[in-house]
């Protein structure tokens, strides 16, 4: 079975929360309207050589990793956008399909919003928890479905799925990457959120909460719809299967694979937020994803999951608790990765920013080259 049961208790604490009855009277203290979201100072600029981050090998001036070894790298501070992220002549292109999804058809996700005007502010009982107004909302997200020119209708084909769609550079680089042999002929399903950031919203519930959720919404919900508007057959095998994201939808990606590795082997993350952003409380993982490197990949048995993962010396910086610094949080991330053995390759960007646009674009190639590794790029096992 694909949901587990803290996930049906999850869903049944959300819907009780999330009733009209309780939204008119909240049990706990009301999140305080604002005119505006309270602003952060800037970020500080991050020394990839700061006493307790990992060791990490320090590359020339516009240059990335190679694809097929494993480790810590310092790319920056120039990042000129690689050459297969545009359209090449002579190149075939994939189709496109693009639809949405109404919440009025999920039986998983029926729609959240935070109220209007109102922030996540600290619980006076405990700092290190939050306090949200939000309520039933419906949402409609986009979908984009790539499907290369290579693809033999009628296959199993290997597929990615990607957080905060659509994400047309993506479909770019896999014309290019396909056409040379460098990643398999794959499907990318390019989703859209559910509306919304951080806690109280769709987009958070989706993509921060600590459990195989999303990963189930996707399986049941979203992958038979594309089988069927697409005209394509998908891979049941793990191994073909990768996620990937940024921020939220990064630290979404490895929690997909994570709860259910059954169903995701690969997984590529830019500024993934493995930090406590998760909402409502779970006291299972009490600090969000920040759990992944301060218990879970720690105290847990390694699992097959290839992990690529990016952070930038000015990424994000919250400074109400100790659980919200993005850089740390990643060079945990690869101290506890190469700690328990796992084929990962970590990349800190000097000069750079959160989700930064032209870290990605310098890095994807290499990076999806990196994810796909072992998989034969004509798709026979």
């Amino acid at each position: 079975m694909l949901q587990s049961p803290y996930c049906i208790a999850l869903a049944f604490a959300l819907t009780v929360a999330f009733s009209p009855t309780s939204a008119q009277t909240p049990a706990t203290p009301q999140a305080s309207p604002a005119a505006a979201p309270p602003k952060r100072p800037p970020p500080p600029t991050r020394d990839p050589h700061t006493p307790g981050y990992v060791e990490a090998k320090e590359l020339p001036d516009g240059t990335v990793p190679p694809p097929n070894v494993d480790g810590n790298f310092i790319i920056g501070p120039t990042h000129n956008s690689a050459p297969e992220m545009t359209v090449q002549e002579g190149v075939p292109q994939g189709t496109i399909h693009e639809f949405t999804m109404s919440s009025a058809d999920s039986k998983i996700y029926p729609g959240i919003a935070r109220e209007a005007g109102t922030y996540p502010s600290p619980d006076p009982a405990d700092p290190e928890k939050v306090i949200v107004s939000s309520h039933p909302a419906p949402y409609t997200r986009k979908l984009a479905v790539y499907v290369p020119k290579q693809y033999v209708p009628g296959t199993a084909a290997p597929f990615l799925v990607g957080a905060d769609g659509p994400d047309r550079v993506l479909f770019t680089a896999l014309d290019n990457l396909i056409h040379q042999k460098r990643v398999p002929v794959m499907i990318a399903i390019s989703i859209g959120n559910g509306s919304g950031d951080a806690q109280g919203s769709q987009r958070g519930l989706e993509y921060d909460t600590m459990s195989g959720l999303y990963a189930e919404f996707v399986e049941k919900e979203v992958l038979p719809l594309v089988e069927k508007q697409c005209n394509v057959k998908l891979t049941k095998d793990p191994d073909g299967r990768a996620t990937m994201g940024g921020s939220s939808g990064g630290s979404a990606a490895l929690i997909m694979a994570w709860y259910h590795p059954e169903l995701y082997h690969r997984v590529l993350t830019y500024s993934g937020t493995y930090v406590n952003q998760q909402w409502p409380y779970n006291p299972e993982t009490p600090y969000g994803a920040w759990e992944f490197h301060k218990t879970l990949i720690p105290n847990s048995p390694v699992k097959p999951i290839r992990l690529w993962l990016e952070i930038s010396d000015r990424d994000n910086l919250i400074t109400r608790d100790n659980y919200h610094d993005w850089v740390l949080a990643n060079e945990r991330m690869a101290k506890v990765l190469a700690e328990k053995g796992y084929h990962y390759q970590f990349v800190f960007a000097r000069n750079a920013g959160h989700t930064d646009r032209t870290v990605k674009a310098q890095t994807l190639p290499e990076a999806l080259e990196y994810v796909w590794q072992g998989y034969p790029v004509n798709g026979k096992k």
